[in-house]
């Protein structure tokens, strides 16, 4: 891939490392490797390793150099297109899904949330530009090389984005604790869908709620009475990747 003109980041770590290698998404700009480290015991790793130019550093070296903590022995730099400003019309018939995020604060759920629906099959990520986590290095890391195979949706006005997905035939379902709501598991997640997730303490806001089709509720049997917003996604998006298989 030729070099870019896009941000430098940083993750560390034996799975993000296979990840970004493996991946034609990106110009690695530099990685550095602690000798007789657990990466450089990696027989998967090893091998991707040959063909670049690695800085190899002695224990004391590397730890000042890079004092991040576990890090297994390596770390990557690289650039890259890893954020788009606008949403494809999607025209195709795919059964596509996407996941909005409504003003999630926390980099630790944004990563979680990624490593997540990424494995569930989700296509993408919408979130906002303004009052929102961005898309930072802590992110990445979380999400263990997943981000590699994720598209992200930085956009200004979720509501505006929203309707035109709903003139593309997307339907968008909200999730909520609502009296309302229909039990996460009757929504019908076949076709076109946005799956709509809010904040860590104040859900979806109310006008982004209004433009949803549907909302869906992950009713609670505990004391807690609401899921960590990374595990209601998990709960939605295998749900919706459960009615697909079945279906199949």
């Amino acid at each position: 891939m030729r070099k870019t003109k896009n941000q430098i980041f940083t993750c560390t770590g034996i799975n993000n490392a296979i990840a970004i290698l493996g991946s034609n998404r990106f110009y690695i700009e530099d990685i550095f490797l602690l000798e007789n480290s657990t990466a450089k015991r990696n027989r998967k790793l090893d091998i991707m390793l040959r063909k670049y130019a690695v800085k190899s550093f002695d224990k004391n070296t590397f730890n000042k150099k890079f004092p991040y903590g576990k890090t297994q022995g390596i770390v990557i730099k690289f650039s890259g297109k890893l954020i788009y400003d606008r949403i494809p019309e999607y025209s195709d018939n795919r059964n596509r899904c996407l996941l909005a995020l409504d003003q999630i604060e926390d980099p630790q759920n944004f990563g979680q949330i990624i490593r997540t629906v990424e494995c569930a099959g989700v296509d993408g990520i919408i979130y906002s530009k303004h009052h929102s986590v961005p898309l930072t290095e802590t992110v990445l890391q979380v999400s263990q090389g997943a981000f590699v195979n994720m598209k992200f949706f930085e956009i200004t006005n979720l509501r505006n984005e929203i309707k035109k997905l709903q003139n593309n035939n997307f339907w968008i379902i909200g999730i909520e604790n609502n009296l309302n709501a229909k039990p996460w598991y009757s929504i019908d997640y076949h076709g076109k869908t946005v799956i709509v997730l809010g904040s860590e303490g104040k859900g979806i806001r109310q006008k982004v709620m209004a433009s949803c089709d549907f909302i869906a509720t992950i009713p609670m049997q505990g004391i807690t009475n609401s899921l960590n917003v990374s595990a209601a996604a998990s709960a939605i998006a295998f749900e919706r990747l459960r009615q697909q298989l079945e279906e199949k």
